[in-house]
């Protein structure tokens, strides 16, 4: 295995935790954060828009995991380099989501 494996596992991880929040966002009727948004990454897209894009996320992290990697459940290694990836990017959209909804509710509610 070479390190480009791993970094395919690793972002493939990132592109699975992304698909997370915008899928579930998406089928629940909610809208959710996008880079397609006014402001991009700040302002709200519609349900459709975030089924979409979290299909599109789907798709890189196939793309990263089994075409470019090829990764085998089997091996535990490389299944921890992808979980590593998707528990990093959950965090970093939590963190990131949380930040932008105090924002929200500090311009709404002053003070």
């Amino acid at each position: 295995m070479t390190w480009q494996y791993d970094v395919a596992y690793f972002f493939g991880g990132v592109f699975l935790a992304n698909f997370t929040p915008h899928f579930v966002a998406g089928v629940s009727g909610r809208a959710f954060h996008t880079p397609f948004a006014k402001p991009p990454f700040r302002g709200l897209s519609s349900p459709a828009v975030n089924i979409l894009w979290g299909l599109f996320n789907l798709v890189v992290a196939y793309v990263l995991l089994v075409v470019v990697g090829g990764l085998e459940l089997r091996r535990v290694a490389d299944v921890a380099i992808a979980a590593t990836g998707f528990g990093l990017g959950s965090l970093f959209i939590a963190r990131s989501v949380t930040k932008m909804q105090r924002e929200r509710d500090s311009a709404i509610r002053p003070g």
